[in-house]
């Protein structure tokens, strides 16, 4: 090879899937570089074992990755590493080093997530609520009742929602209107994991894709579809030290412990 090249190993949630559509992107985008004159060449690690035996030949022991570099997002599918030859990000200001090599057998985090089950959904359906939330081998660290105030329901709500006055009116009364069990959650990929059983805001579009998926069995409208969930692992953190300023029942964990949770 005439030319040097970057090689990094990229760490975060859902690592292949991401940078593939980070280069899919980019490549559109080919033309314009090239013009430029500044087009860079892009090979990426397919699979988490593809992953491992380029990574044995670039570094060794030596070599780190920070536990939280600056692109991590913990709002997708689960844990990766993935091979590329050039940079996406920097690094966090707080950090810590970990051999890379056992990061790639550690597996995924345990984390933690808050589920809000919203007025009139959850007075009924209690016991199969929580029976589902145990089969998918969550476990409840904390749970309480709670009377959303207007300001704090306002801040579960899309910035899609927002935009249209009565759409935020209509899911402001409701919130409002009686009480929510709010739950924290806890178990690898936990936000993601959440997130997918839920399904679409949609109870509709939720039934139409699955009929299995908790807003499709639970939901009757789009403002009334049963249920919350922390759409990101930053706003899972958020939701935790605001409706769990006492904290939470569960083992520490350096996670919880660098989010001060």
């Amino acid at each position: 090879m005439s030319n040097p090249v970057l090689v990094c190993a990229l760490r975060r949630i859902n690592a292949f899937k991401v940078l593939a559509d980070t280069l899919k992107l980019l490549t559109q985008h080919r033309e314009e570089l090239s013009k430029s004159g500044s087009a860079l060449q892009r090979v990426m690690a397919l699979t988490p074992e593809m992953t491992f035996r380029q990574a044995i030949l670039f570094f060794t022991e030596k070599d780190f990755v920070t536990s939280k570099p600056y692109f991590t997002i913990y709002n997708v599918l689960g844990h990766g590493v993935s091979i590329c030859l050039f940079c996406l990000a920097e690094k966090s200001q707080r950090c810590r080093e970990e051999s890379l090599f056992t990061y790639f057998q550690t597996g995924a985090q345990i984390l933690c997530t808050v589920l809000l089950i919203k007025p009139g959904a959850w007075s009924h359906r209690l016991a199969r609520i929580l029976q589902k939330i145990g089969l998918e081998k969550f476990t409840v660290v904390a749970m309480k009742h709670v009377h959303l105030e207007p300001d704090i329901a306002l801040g579960l709500l899309s910035s899609e929602v927002k935009q249209d006055p009565a759409l935020l009116e209509a899911h402001c009364t409701y919130l409002t209107s009686g009480t929510s069990l709010v739950l924290c959650l806890q178990r690898p990929n936990a936000v993601k994991k959440l997130i997918d059983l839920l399904g679409p805001e949609d109870p509709k579009v939720a039934q139409a894709l699955d009929p299995f998926l908790w807003r499709a069995q639970y939901g009757i409208s789009t403002v009334q579809n049963g249920f919350y969930g922390s759409k990101s692992y930053q706003i899972a953190v958020r939701d935790m030290k605001l409706f769990f300023p006492e904290g939470l029942c569960c083992a520490e964990c350096q996670t919880l412990e660098e989010e001060e949770v």
